[in-house]
This record gives C-alpha cells, sequence and structure tokens, in this order.
C-alpha cells in the first residue's frame, strides 16, 4: 500500500490551480511570441500582458499602470528597500520581517541609510505609538501584512494612516496575504506592496510590485523599456499571466476558501482531543489555516521528521545542526520561552486540503505526542 501524503506547508508555496495551468501551457506552447515585439504574431503575448496588469489592479484596487511585474516577492521587496536606498530616506520596519525585507536592511545600513527596527509583542503586533514616534516626513516605512510563520496579520490599514499624516512613503509586504484575505491598496493608504504569485496558486518565479501613482520610483534592471522603462528584460508572460489567473480565482472565491480553511482548523483542533493541553498557538488574528503550535516535550525539527516518515509535509520555527537548535528570528523576536520556541512547527494549510487531510494529521500528531 501506497504511503499517504499529504502536503500541509502551503505558507511555503502552493499547489498551481488548474486554470492557471492551462493558461501558463498555452503561452509555452502555442502564443509564446515576444511581447515587446512589433508584428501580429507577439499581439496575443502582448494583449496577455496588458490583460494580466488589468486583472492584478482590479483585483487589489490598483490602477493597472501601478503594476510592474518582477521575478517574486523578494525581488519585490528589494526593489523597495533599494528604492529608499536611492532616495537616502531612513528606514522603519520590523523585528519579524522576512529575509528579504531585513537583508536588504542591513545593505542600506552600510550605504548611510538609518534603519529602526521595531521590537514586536509576544503576538507578533508591534506598538503603534512604536511607529508613531519613529516616522518622519522623510522616512520609509516597511511592515509585512501577514507574519509568514505565526501567520499574524498586522493592522496595516492603522499604520497606514500614521504614515500618511507623516508624509512616509509606506511599503507593505503582502506575499503571504495576497489571495487569502481582501486587499484595497487605496483603503489600506499603502504607497507600496510586493507580491508573489507561487504563494496563490500561480507559478513560481514571478510576482509584482504595486507602487502608487506619483511615487518616485527607481530603475531595477537597466536595459530595454520593458516595465516602462524600469525593468529591463524580455518579459515572462506565460507566467504573469497564468499568476493573473490564479489572483482573480482566489480573489473570487476568497468567502468559500476561507471558510473552507476555517472549517479545517476547527476540524483539526476537534480531533487533537486531550493533546490539545499539550499545545500551545503562537500569533494571533492569523490568516486562515496557518498554524504555528509549540508542543510541550518536543523539539520542532523531530516533529517535522516524525510527520514526513507518515507522509506529512509541514515547517518548523527551528533548525537543527550538530551542536544546537536554531531558533528562527521570529520566533526570537516574541519572546517566547526558548522550550516553546524549539517546539514550533508551522501547519499551514490550502484551499485544496481536506477533512480527511486534517483529521490524519492530527491522528499522527497524536499518535506521536502520546507514544
Amino acid at each position: 500500500m501506497a504511503k499517504r501524503k499529504i502536503y500541509a506547508d502551503n505558507a511555503a508555496t502552493t499547489q498551481m490551480s488548474q486554470a492557471a495551468i492551462d493558461t501558463m501551457v498555452r503561452y509555452l506552447a502555442t502564443d509564446y511570441g515576444n511581447a515587446s515585439q512589433p508584428y501580429s504574431f507577439s499581439r496575443s503575448a502582448k494583449d496577455a500582458l496588458k490583460q494580466a496588469r488589468i486583472i492584478i489592479a482590479d483585483c487589489i484596487g490598483a490602477k493597472p499602470e501601478e503594476i510592474y511585474f518582477t521575478s517574486g516577492g523578494s525581488e519585490s521587496d528589494n526593489w523597495a528597500i533599494y528604492n529608499a536606498i536611492e532616495q537616502k530616506r531612513n528606514i522603519v520596519t520590523s523585528s519579524i520581517e522576512h529575509h528579504a525585507i531585513l537583508n536588504p536592511c542591513k545593505y542600506a545600513e552600510s550605504k548611510g541609510n538609518v534603519v529602526k527596527y521595531l521590537p514586536v509583542y509576544e503576538n507578533g503586533l508591534i506598538c503603534p505609538s512604536d511607529i508613531e514616534n519613529a516616522l518622519t516626513s522623510h522616512s520609509f516605512l516597511s511592515i509585512m501584512m501577514a507574519n509568514n510563520e505565526l501567520g499574524t496579520i498586522e493592522p496595516i490599514r492603522q499604520y497606514g494612516l500614521m504614515a500618511n499624516l507623516r508624509n512616509a512613503i509606506y511599503h507593505t509586504d503582502a506575499v503571504q496575504a495576497m489571495g487569502h484575505i481582501q486587499i484595497d491598496v487605496k483603503d489600506l493608504g499603502v504607497d507600496m506592496l510586493s507580491a508573489s504569485g507561487h504563494k496563490f496558486n500561480g507559478p513560481k518565479g514571478v510576482g509584482f510590485l504595486y507602487v502608487k501613482d506619483g511615487v518616485a520610483l527607481c530603475p531595477l534592471i537597466k536595459g530595454g523599456a520593458q516595465e516602462r522603462g524600469m525593468r529591463a528584460g524580455t518579459e515572462n508572460v506565460p507566467s504573469i499571466v497564468a499568476m493573473a489567473i490564479a489572483l482573480r480565482e482566489n480573489v473570487e472565491q476568497l468567502d468559500k476558501n476561507t471558510c473552507h480553511l476555517h472549517r479545517l482548523e476547527e476540524v483539526f483542533f476537534e480531533k487533537l482531543g486531550k493533546t490539545l493541553c499539550r499545545i500551545k498557538r503562537n500569533g494571533t488574528n492569523q490568516l486562515p489555516g496557518l498554524l504555528s503550535l509549540s508542543i510541550e516535550g518536543f523539539e520542532g525539527e523531530a516533529l517535522l521528521h516524525r510527520l514526513d516518515l507518515m507522509g506529512i509535509s509541514i515547517s518548523t520555527g527551528s533548525a537543527c545542526d550538530s551542536k544546537n537548535i536554531q531558533i528562527s528570528h521570529v520566533l526570537k523576536a516574541i519572546n517566547i520561552p526558548y522550550d516553546q520556541a524549539r517546539s514550533a512547527i508551522r501547519i499551514s494549510l490550502g484551499k485544496y486540503n481536506t477533512i480527511e487531510d486534517v483529521t490524519y494529521i492530527a491522528e499522527c500528531l497524536t499518535k506521536i505526542v502520546n507514544q
């Protein structure tokens, strides 16, 4: 009998939707023309690129000309920070950002930019007064919309009001949130936003950066005139179009998917039964389906491997080497006890997971914990 396989690491990457796959295949196999060329064969690719920009803009309440296509979330984040470096702005961010923000911020410091890393509470939220006190009219604020380890959703709109009052430039890394919660850039008050296709059932290697009309942007890659001269290079039409289709599909199914994921969470915790008393959930106000759990008496890395042997793919908040356990910067930042941090695992469910999946995961966890 074949070993059962359950993918429960959707915060790392997601299964592409069939609609996205079908669209991608068309522009790989049939309508493969270079969208920058003037002849008729490329017209389909050019039109598809234009339509993809319209679809994505519509999904987030933006204008099509405010969308710049990139190779993914890391590039979009880097572009936003490099823009702040070029404008010699002081940067304000949090201690739990993705390394795609934190490492460019370190680079910014080496270039002479002042960077302030704000602390967070144990639940992963930032103290609003810390943001307010750190901002000036020459600040660049970058706060992630939802944390990739904890799932905690930050009050981005509240932070946006503070940034706008100070006339600061406001960027949010929405890579983990895009396609999973409602996002309207105008309502949130953000000037820039990063997203990545593979996090919402699109392809890997493609993403976008939203830049509000009127916000100065420095070119990322110099060369051709693609992306209005801001990012040179032949457009990755198959991936861009597939990403747009996947995002529209998720936005249209948002209520349905949210209800489904909340139901999966309920069943999961119900099936854990008495084992639940040994489990603590980290974070607060989480993304649907994202569970950061610390399990008393266990190491997260060991749990990951035990579950992997049972056919279950999850993630962990710590990594072991031959001598010690490396706790993630996020778990360190929320200042939870060491034993709680080292026992943390992340189960992230997606729209294709089933009640049978979460029942099996709960049964396997219970078996491991009670052995």
